[in-house]
Parts: C-alpha cells; sequence; structure tokens
C-alpha cells in the first residue's frame, strides 16, 4: 500500500488512516486561522466536524431560547446521511479554503 501512497498522491486513492491524519491536521489549522470565518462558515465547519466525528445528528432539536444551539444542530442535521469520510473531506478543504 505504501507504493500505491508514493505513486498515486493525489488520486484519491487516500486510505482511511491518511484521511484522519489530514482530517485532523484540519482540525488544529482551524483553530489557529488568520481571521476568523463569518458566522455561517463557522457553522459549516461545526456541521462537518460532528459528521466527521460523530456520524448523524442524534438527540431533540433545541428550543426556540437557545439559538446557538439550534442553528448548530440544525446545520449538523442537514448533513445527515453523509458519510463520515466525506464530511472529514469537505472539512479539509473548507479549511484550506480559508487558509488561503
Amino acid at each position: 500500500m505504501a507504493q500505491a501512497n508514493e505513486s498515486g498522491a493525489g488520486s484519491g486513492a487516500e486510505t482511511d488512516g491518511e484521511m484522519n491524519e489530514r482530517f485532523q491536521r484540519a482540525v488544529a489549522e482551524s483553530k489557529t486561522l488568520s481571521e476568523r470565518p463569518d458566522n455561517a462558515t463557522l457553522l459549516e465547519l461545526y456541521a462537518l466536524y460532528k459528521q466527521a466525528s460523530s456520524g448523524d445528528v442524534e438527540g431533540k432539536r433545541p428550543g426556540f431560547t437557545d439559538l446557538v444551539g439550534r442553528a448548530k444542530w440544525d446545520a449538523w442535521n442537514e448533513l445527515a446521511g453523509t458519510a463520515r469520510s466525506e464530511a472529514m473531506r469537505r472539512y479539509v478543504e473548507l479549511v484550506e479554503r480559508l487558509k488561503d
């Protein structure tokens, strides 16, 4: 498999371990961005992180008095059914765009 990684870099033939490493690096990098992302982007980061790390949202939607919790729940719930590997990939890509 090491051979495939050397010759197939960037070919989309990434192992789960490699994707998890990229995801963990992106999580760390997201905390050191030069500019704070807007709220919509922060919600997207949150939702992708939660989907990648926990899978589909569980539990009840927060009540109307918890506006932040409700927004986070809604953003995460929109990703229901998204594979964890896909959520990781999208999170990494979003952090890469934010670094530019």
